[in-house]
């Protein structure tokens, strides 16, 4: 057996069994889509302080972490405040979890008086930035479907806005291979193109129209939302990529084989999530 087809049967069976999980976890109920979330956000968090690392900073990365969940569990608790019965125990959440992260970012710099490390605004800066850049926008995802879906969870806008993201990773492929010839960025990603990137938008556009039928949704508010998922998280991908290509790496991490790491199979989610939260806050309020 070659080493291509070997890594492509591998590439293919981590794949399945990713989806598997991933599907499982929305469909089940809100709180294992939540706990998935929040290992794709640890494990995240944890390959970009290794970047970093790379790069010649040293983040703190428990405190950077713990700064993540306690970002996390602000949107947590958001889900207890859309449930009427449960709006004390949100309220007390989210109160108890913004006055530790006020007091976080003080501590990082007290902690970095006794590190001895010369580069000390680095540090903190990349400590902070793990937490904002991968956990932030991974806790949105468990507020975008409840603002979609009028404070009611359904997993079904979930999926639909995975899938948004799946349909413009897969057709800017399609299109890239057979009718690419104009770089979209050849700098950082030399094999994206024009072609692909227009192809990637119409396959997410379409998906937001079949998710508008089938959730019985505005069309147009749909079509609007894979818009800003796609064109967003195209920016994903690229800043991903800068990135790996700063400290000269293929891939952030190896806890998927075949796939990488986990920013390398979730780039186009976290950098879409904080655009498509502002775009769920606006269709909450006019719909």
């Amino acid at each position: 057996m070659s080493d291509k087809l070997k890594n492509f049967i591998i590439r293919t069976l981590s794949g399945a069994v990713m989806l598997i999980v991933l599907l499982g976890s929305i469909l089940l109920s809100q709180w294992s889509f939540a706990l998935l979330m929040a290992v794709i956000a640890i494990g995240g968090m944890w390959e970009f302080y290794r970047l970093a690392e790379k790069a010649g900073y040293a983040p703190m990365k428990i405190l950077g972490v713990f700064t993540g969940l306690v970002i996390f569990s602000i949107n947590l608790s958001l889900m207890f405040f859309f449930d009427t019965e449960a709006d004390g125990a949100g309220t007390m959440l989210i109160i108890a979890a913004l006055g530790s992260l006020i007091l976080l970012v003080p501590l990082m710099c007290i902690c970095e008086l006794y590190r001895k490390s010369a580069t000390p605004i680095a540090n903190i800066a990349s400590s902070l930035m793990g937490a904002l850049y991968v956990a932030l926008p991974m806790s949105l995802l468990l507020v975008i479907p409840m603002l979609l879906g009028n404070g009611v969870w359904n997993p079904w806008i979930v999926l639909f806005y995975v899938f948004i993201i799946w349909a413009n990773d897969v057709f800017a492929y399609l299109f890239g291979i057979t009718l690419g010839r104009h770089r979209l960025f050849e700098r950082i990603s030399p094999k994206k193109s024009w072609e692909g990137f227009f192809g990637g938008l119409a396959g997410a556009v379409a998906m937001g129209y079949v998710a508008a039928l089938i959730l019985e949704a505005s069309t147009a508010a749909w079509m609007g939302l894979a818009l800003v998922a796609a064109l967003s998280g195209v920016f994903g991908d690229l800043v991903e990529s800068l990135m790996k290509r700063s400290v000269d790496v293929k891939d952030s991490g190896n806890i998927i084989p075949g796939h990488g790491g986990w920013l390398d199979r979730f780039d186009a989610l976290i950098l879409s999530a904080p655009f498509v939260f502002v775009y769920a806050c606006v269709y909450a309020f006019i719909f």
